[in-house]
């Protein structure tokens, strides 16, 4: 009769025992924003806003997938990387959504985007360097080409993020795409002879809707509605200036071979894995 295999926990049990074996400022701060987010979890439940208690919940998740990822591909996330991974994930969104930061701090988003480059190119770069130092590729990659890489990869994800927010805004009418407010158009199809000159209007002081009942409605917003083209623009412009940030960071920490202070604490390291039980056996 073969031997029983032992039941292993669930990949979230085993996620939060991981968690609780951490110590130091990761540990306290993780903590600190769990117990601030189950407040407001209450809170929100209370008022019967129940989609902010499913962002809170999402929050809860997303506060195990840093943890996750050094469980389950055994690389080791340095403290200083980490700490922002949870405080990016508080402010984008507790503050940002249920406080509604986006609104009261104009440059809210800004910010998130420009971290959200950075992050994003250091997640990339530490892809492509784990699979550089791997033993299981042959192949070597320079310096350049994993900045370049983390640089692609970090506007990837910015792009792709893009998309979701305009995929959103069409179905559900969501507005994730903010939008601006403009005294200057220029447009082609404006051109009176149908052609492809653009044609300027500037001062733009007031937006008149009308609608297919024939009523109109002046927004009064003091110029046009631009469409979440800006804003749009805005955030990859900001995900570009984080991107570049990091790798330049990323080239001179791989061109010293690692002995970067700074860069260190923010790329993951590769951790050695642990020896299976049937090696140890044999």
């Amino acid at each position: 009769m073969p031997p029983k295999r032992k039941q292993r926990p669930g990949e979230v049990r085993r996620t939060v025992e991981a968690l609780r074996a951490k110590k130091g400022v990761v540990a306290t701060l993780y903590v600190v924003l769990r117990l601030a987010v189950l407040v407001i979890l209450v809170a929100q439940f209370l008022n019967r806003n129940f989609e902010n208690v499913f962002l809170c919940i999402l929050t809860l998740f997303l506060f195990l997938v840093p943890t996750f990822i050094e469980r389950k591909i055994h690389v080791d996330l340095p403290d200083t990387l980490e700490v922002i991974i949870l405080l990016f994930i508080f402010a984008a969104e507790i503050l940002g959504e249920i406080q509604a930061y986006y609104i009261t701090f104009p440059y809210w988003d800004t910010m998130l985007h420009t971290l959200n480059g950075f992050l994003c190119a250091a997640i990339g770069f530490a892809l492509v360097d784990i699979l550089n130092r791997s033993e299981r590729f042959s192949i070597t990659l320079s310096p350049l080409f994993l900045a370049i890489t983390a640089f692609c990869f970090s506007m990837t994800v910015g792009v792709l993020w893009e998309f979701f927010e305009c995929l959103m805004d069409q179905l559900f009418l969501l507005d994730m795409q903010k939008d601006s407010v403009i005294q200057t158009i220029s447009t082609v199809t404006l051109d009176p002879t149908g052609g492809n000159h653009p044609t300027a209007i500037r001062g733009i002081t007031d937006l008149i809707v009308v609608t297919a009942d024939g009523s109109q409605h002046a927004l009064g917003l003091g110029g046009y509605l631009d469409i979440g083209l800006l804003d749009t623009m805005q955030d990859l412009f900001v995900n570009f200036v984080g991107a570049v940030i990091f790798s330049i960071i990323g080239f001179f920490y791989v061109k010293s071979r690692g002995r970067g202070r700074f860069a260190s604490r923010f790329i993951p390291k590769v951790e050695p894995q642990p020896e299976t039980e049937d090696a140890g056996d044999a």
